[in-house]
């Protein structure tokens, strides 16, 4: 028996690598049980407490844990694990308590109490957030960011908070902490609702990629691998979203038409581990399905290796529970960007972003560090997608009988105040009609009715379609009688719900991947008189459709009529295209074309990006304002050509005069 505490700790270690967590978790027991006035007995217990719950054994983890915090409550560690231990066993409360017992024992400020302060705040965000808590979520966050500024994932949340809960303006600063300062952390995707910048979008992703993911220490070499096609190649697709998710209704259809003959296909899962209708679908419809949510990004990146994948595609993009630090172990040979995210990845491991002309135009793949890749229509839709047999009614989904049904089931995230703005100029045109929104928090749908009042549009003139399994919310969309997009960001899936079920769609075409994409959707449908222009256009276009006697009968008719031939819905040419991209990236890389991202000056754009949208939340700045800001930088600092808006010639050093005689 170890006679020290720094003994007990070694032992343990050697234990729990040679016979595993449980025989180190029953040494510590043991100790505890003969060291009983031992000083460091607390520590005892909460290194105990880790290797059970490494062990498996949860309930053990908590209790050691609750015995060290009743012998010394001062000792920090332990409010922590317990929390998330009391989490995962679905104690949400619980775990919430044990973290704001942490947050009001530490009133000193120090080095390890300001650190476990900021982790027990960022602890209680979390979990708050996900218990759409969100006003609280949001002050702890906000209590985080005062203690660290420079903390990504705090800022990160916090904007995204902001963004769900609709409090315009979203970014804004507060004592010693600049909006400039804010932006500086924010995400991709909050990002890309903000700003049609597609610019800053790409130097922001970038900059992500960075600060997130840290340089892998092994990396896979497929220097080897070139070579003739083989007889089939193999596809790996990874995501947290094969299920229930828009991702997964989307996906299902093209993961069963693979050409069996040509493609083995794989599905790496990492997301939450629960069995769905559509799960199944997937596992079913692939060769191989593999859950590498346990594994750790190593051991999911030699897994995939093991298993000789050939391309892999990253089905996640900068979202919940991505795997983009597999990718970075290079684990396979190509990688592909799709679906998952409306933008660049910009980082140095993905190859190919597959996309369409609408959403990457020819000339925009300076918003690119991957290859631009297109199909016909780069999102794919499921046709035998479940709908529950008969809509609801009326009264059912909180609408009134009679009036105009405008929607937006798009997330509230989405909504901005220009946007919004505009739903009110259309609901004041449109006497009798309603804005049927996606359900969010109660303190979100209160501030979205105070802020229509405030334009003098009656409260319950704005709906709230609470959530539905999906066969019965796309049936439900039977009841309104048009789609409003938001802008910049999008509809994606929800647009081509709405389509397939014959409600037409009016949106607004921007500049970015994510304000291109539900324009893209809608022509695609076969409707491209419903893409505006500008948001006057839009403003417009919807009043005109809702007063004129049967014109949104009409856009409903030629949806229907188009539904079996529209480019939006051929799934299975989808797929035969898809296939024939990955035979070009192959044949690339078997000839030593595998292209090579292109991150030149991104942090420079950046940083000018920062400067340029402090002002524009909901605007966007165009490419001659970055070359202007450009210009004035390369006087002090010469920039490397980027093959963006710095063209070799524009970065030429001038010849030197000569010297005077």
């Amino acid at each position: 028996m170890s006679s020290t505490i720094a003994a007990l700790f070694r032992d343990a270690d050697i234990l729990e690598a040679t016979e595993g967590a449980a025989a180190a978790a029953e040494l510590y027991k043991r100790w505890v049980a003969l060291n009983p006035d031992d000083p460091h007995i607390a520590p005892a217990l909460f290194n105990m407490a880790v290797v059970a719950q490494r062990g498996g054994d949860p309930h053990a983890a908590i209790n050691a844990l609750r015995a060290a915090l009743k012998i010394d409550p001062d000792f920090h560690p332990p409010y922590i694990n317990l929390g998330r231990a009391l989490e995962d066993l679905g104690q949400t409360g619980d775990a919430v308590t044990q973290w704001l017992a942490l947050v009001n024992r530490l009133p000193a400020v120090n080095g390890p109490t300001l650190r476990h302060k900021l982790i027990a705040l960022h602890q209680l965000g979390r979990v708050l957030e996900a218990n759409h808590a969100d006003a609280p979520a949001e002050d702890a966050l906000r209590q985080a960011i005062d203690l660290s500024p420079e903390n990504p994932q705090a800022v990160q949340h916090w904007i995204a908070l902001r963004q769900r809960q609709c409090k315009w303006p979203v970014v804004q600063g507060w004592d010693g902490i600049e909006a400039k300062r804010l932006l500086a952390n924010i995400s991709p995707l909050s990002t890309a609702v903000l700003f049609d910048d597609p610019l800053f979008q790409l130097a922001r992703n970038a900059s992500y990629a960075r600060q997130s993911i840290p340089r892998p220490q092994h990396v896979h070499d497929h220097t080897g691998r070139r070579g003739e096609r083989p007889a089939r190649l193999k596809i790996g697709y990874v995501s947290s979203d094969l299920r229930e998710h828009a991702v997964g209704f989307g996906l299902t259809e093209a993961m069963e038409l693979h050409d069996r003959s040509r493609f083995d296909i794989h599905a790496y899962y990492c997301g939450i581990p629960r069995e769905d209708g559509t799960r199944a679908r997937i596992r079913n419809a692939v060769k191989h399905w593999t859950d590498i949510t346990g594994l750790s990004d190593d051991a999911a990146a030699a897994r995939i290796a093991a298993d000789g994948i050939d391309i892999l595609v990253d089905v996640n993009g900068y979202t919940r529970d991505a795997r983009t630090a597999v990718f970075a172990r290079r684990p396979a040979p190509i990688a592909a960007n799709w679906f998952g995210f409306p933008g660049s990845m910009a980082t140095p491991y993905h190859h190919y972003v597959i996309a369409d002309a609408n959403v990457a135009p020819e000339g925009s793949e300076i918003y690119f560090t991957e290859r631009v890749l297109r199909l016909a229509c780069y999102q794919p839709n499921d046709r035998k997608r479940p709908i529950a047999a008969e809509p609801p009614q009326r009264s059912a989904e909180g609408l009134p009988e009679t009036g105009f049904v405008f929607c937006c089931l798009n997330g509230t995230q989405k909504i901005t105040p220009q946007v919004f703005g505009a739903w009110m100029k259309i609901l004041a045109a449109v006497e009798g009609s309603v804005l049927w929104l996606l359900d969010s928090a109660a303190d979100a749908n209160a501030r979205l009715r105070a802020m229509a009042a405030a334009t003098g549009i009656a409260p319950e003139r704005l709906c709230f379609a609470p959530k539905r399994p999906n066969p019965q919310h796309l049936a439900r969309y039977a009841l309104a009688d048009l789609f409003l997009d938001t802008f910049p960001y999008g509809a994606h899936t929800t647009a081509s719900d709405s389509m397939w079920m014959g409600t037409p769609v009016l949106t607004l075409e921007g500049r970015g991947f994510a304000a291109r994409v539900c324009a893209g959707l809608v022509k695609s449908a076969g409707m491209p008189d419903l893409v505006c222009t500008s948001l006057e256009d839009y403003i417009s276009r919807a009043i005109a459709i809702a007063e004129a006697p049967g014109a949104a009968a009409e856009l409903r008719r030629r949806l229907r009529a188009n539904r079996e031939h529209a480019v939006l819905f051929d799934t299975p040419q989808l797929v035969k295209s898809l296939e024939a991209l990955y035979d070009r990236m192959w044949e690339e890389f078997r000839m030593g074309d595998l292209p090579v991202p292109n991150l030149t000056n991104l942090p420079v754009y950046e940083e000018i990006g920062l400067g340029l949208i402090e002002t524009r939340q909901g605007g966007s700045v165009p490419p001659e304002l970055y070359a202007a800001e450009l210009a004035r930088w390369m006087l002090h600092e010469p920039l490397a050509a980027d093959g963006r808006l710095l063209k070799p010639a524009a970065v030429e050093t001038p010849p030197q005069k000569r010297a005077a005689a």
